[in-house]
């Protein structure tokens, strides 16, 4: 659920949306200085939970602020609660850079790949190697079946056949076709789906769709992950994941994730890029959030109780001084990895995987 401007009156008075609008990216007017390059507005940070601060203080003198507790469990580190919002829990740095680094390559080339299904379905059908291609500056150019019957109940989009050329190609001259470059549409990834896909249009899962199956590595990963939260005795299933894609000035609006059957199994949510800000609230919109970061490797579980809370992501920073990428800028500092290293330098991955039935 991304954000946009036009929301409610009744809910523009909420205490979530009041937090939102407090973190959410926004600039300096510039109207005498046009030329002058935009400016974010200072925002006040002070409010927001640094659960890496937490961690460094647990790890130095074995203490934790008011309100956070550590839950013992087989994890090789540190795992934090909040007393008052039962079924959440935040592990931080739970992912080696080694693995975000995996996992930012797979977001981008893997797990957009149909039959897996992302934001552009809709307007585009299934499209094939999209990072590849943007890597390559091809343009996605729009064919018309000259064979094709008219038939009023099949709108243009349906009729076009669309397919990755050369740039040369798509601007020759006479060529009137609709055409997009393969740069414009990575960066405008939203979301894809892996295993089980997800129906937005339904708010269901349809488990006719063709899909591939989780990774079997990112499986054990999430299953590992997941235990705190998990019901004793009990394994974690992943059966599907999304995965959403945030670029400078990106939100995702107060929502819940009540779609799936059992809500005692956990949300796993691992965070890769910029830094961003969560917004943790409660039950009601009108309950005041609390506000954290969440940094590159940073892992979220949302269980039991806490799958009844509102949330949501109003800020990512993609300025050097605050998005605090430096390791996975080192870690992709390569040739061969310098296409990663570009988009994720602005960006951040968030994928959140569940346990359908």
């Amino acid at each position: 659920m991304y954000a946009s401007d036009s929301v409610p009156d009744d809910l523009e008075r909420t205490a979530f949306r009041k937090a939102e609008k407090k973190y959410k990216l926004y600039y300096q007017d510039t109207y005498r200085t046009p030329k002058k390059k935009k400016q974010p507005k200072p925002v006040d940070l002070s409010e927001v939970l640094d659960f890496k601060s937490v961690q460094e203080l647990y790890d130095r003198k074995a203490e934790l602020p008011s309100g956070i507790v550590p839950v013992r469990c087989g994890l090789d580190r540190p795992v934090f609660a909040i007393e008052n919002r039962p079924g959440f829990y935040f592990i931080p740095g739970a992912l080696t850079i080694e693995q975000q680094c995996q996992w930012i390559k797979e977001s981008l080339t893997s797990f957009p790949q149909p039959p897996n299904r992302t934001n552009h379905n809709a307007f585009y059908g299934p499209i094939n190697d999209l990072f590849i291609a943007a890597k390559e500056r091809k343009v996605l150019l729009a064919e018309e079946n000259p064979n094709s019957e008219y038939n009023p109940s099949i709108t243009t989009r349906d009729a076009q056949a669309w397919k990755f050329c050369e740039e040369h190609e798509a601007s020759s001259k006479g060529n009137s076709r609709k055409s997009i470059s393969a740069s414009v549409l990575l960066r405008k990834l939203r979301w894809s789906t892996l295993g089980l896909q997800f129906d937005w249009s339904k708010r269901n899962y349809d488990i006719s769709l063709p899909h591939k199956k989780i990774p079997e590595t990112l499986c054990q990963l999430a299953k590992k992950l997941a235990a705190p939260a998990m019901p004793l005795g009990e394994d974690f299933q992943p059966e599907a994941a999304i995965v959403n894609y945030f670029g400078l000035g990106d939100m995702l609006g107060g929502h819940l994730d009540d779609m799936e059957a059992d809500w005692s199994k956990p949300i796993v949510s691992m965070s890769l890029g910029c830094k961003a800000i969560f917004l943790l609230g409660g039950k009601l919109r009108e309950d005041p959030p609390l506000a954290m970061f969440l940094r590159s490797g940073d892992v979220v579980l949302m269980a039991g109780e806490a799958r009844e809370c509102f949330h949501g992501v109003p800020r990512i920073f993609t300025d050097a001084e605050n998005a605090e990428i430096v390791p996975l800028e080192q870690q992709l500092s390569h040739e061969v990895d310098s296409s990663f290293l570009e988009y994720i330098q602005t960006s951040r991955i968030n994928i959140n995987i569940r346990q359908v039935f």
